[in-house]
């Protein structure tokens, strides 16, 4: 696991806390949406980049 991916499945755990709390504080649903397509995307370029998959 390199520095990178490990940041930004870091980050996409981060986005994930705030999607639940943001949901808990019924924010927009927007907000919300647009907060889980970051942090999928944030993860899913994480777990890519890690070096099982080569």
């Amino acid at each position: 696991m390199n520095g990178l991916s490990t940041i930004l499945i870091v980050v996409g755990l981060f986005l994930v806390g705030g999607i639940i709390s943001f949901a808990k504080q019924q924010m927009p649903r927007q907000l919300i949406v647009l907060l889980s397509i970051g942090a999928a995307m944030c993860l899913v370029a994480g777990v890519m980049r890690l070096e099982v998959w080569n």
